[in-house]
């Protein structure tokens, strides 16, 4: 499949930016949809995705979620949550990676012409994979880190992001990357410090998944344990788990070319 983007789409009356990545023509090859992570953005990710995809043969898409990079941000992010016209402002709710799995993503995939992709989703992003995937057909599913349900190191590794932001370098460090930064921290970091996030789970919803499916984790990751990806095998058989030594919470980063590798023999099964 060949598709041409502009910088910005709209989905739902949103705009969000994406990024075009045209490493083969084929068309039986699958798109690789790389999914961001809760601070993350397209710029955020780098030249990996170019990288993967020149190594892998393929297309890539590679989009910020609403909040993010450059796509449009939340209307008073830090205000009481509500709707109006079909849209949502104020702080976020427990369900938003629902939201972005089963509204949005299906929306933009639909919009750019994109069927049965390969999705690869790092943190936030690989929750969003598995939801997507446990109802709707998909080629592959890789996930980086992903959260199936909330531990308490990740509570306190977000507590510790939001001293970092407000009394470190992690706001200077994340505010070339987005266009509003205060609206990509803080819609990431209050809901998942809020009370009611706390029982966020998906390993019920994960039997749902039928295409070939890879979890991947770093065993020095302060945001999540080996629980996991162990939880994600047992709800699906046929799951494959790589887990990293000397890795934190971004194995694209810290063993690029294990996961490069893993990736590589992930795609050939297909």
């Amino acid at each position: 499949m060949q598709f041409k983007l502009p910088s910005k789409i709209s989905i739902h009356g949103i705009a969000l930016e994406v990024q075009h990545i045209a490493e083969s023509t084929h068309r039986s090859t699958p798109v690789l949809v790389f999914l961001h992570e809760g601070l993350g953005s397209v710029s955020m990710w780098r030249d990996w995705p170019t990288q993967l995809c020149k190594r892998l043969g393929c297309q890539g898409l590679v989009y910020s979620r609403q909040g993010y990079g450059q796509s449009d941000a939340v209307p008073h992010v830090r205000g009481p949550s509500g709707e109006a016209n079909g849209q949502r402002h104020g702080r976020l709710l427990p369900d938003y990676m629902h939201r972005a799995a089963l509204e949005v993503l299906p929306a933009l995939l639909q919009a750019l012409d994109i069927e049965r992709p390969v999705l690869l989703g790092h943190s936030d992003g690989g929750t969003i994979a598995l939801i997507h995937a446990s109802r709707f057909e998909v080629a592959g599913c890789m996930v980086m880190a992903p959260h199936v349900v909330v531990e308490d190191m990740s509570v306190k590794a977000i507590t510790a992001a939001r001293d970092a932001y407000q009394n470190g370098p992690l706001r200077q460090r994340l505010e070339p990357h987005h266009a509003n930064v205060d609206c990509a921290f803080w819609q990431w970091n209050e809901v998942w410090l809020s009370d009611s996030f706390r029982a966020f789970d998906i390993r019920p919803e994960l039997n749902g998944i039928s295409a070939p499916l890879l979890a991947i984790q770093g065993e020095s990751d302060p945001y999540g344990t080996m629980a996991q990806i162990d939880d994600i095998a047992r709800a699906v058989p046929h799951a494959q788990r790589l887990k990293l030594p000397d890795c934190g919470h971004s194995p694209h980063r810290d063993q690029p070319e294990a996961v490069i590798q893993a990736a590589q023999d992930f795609m050939r099964a297909l």
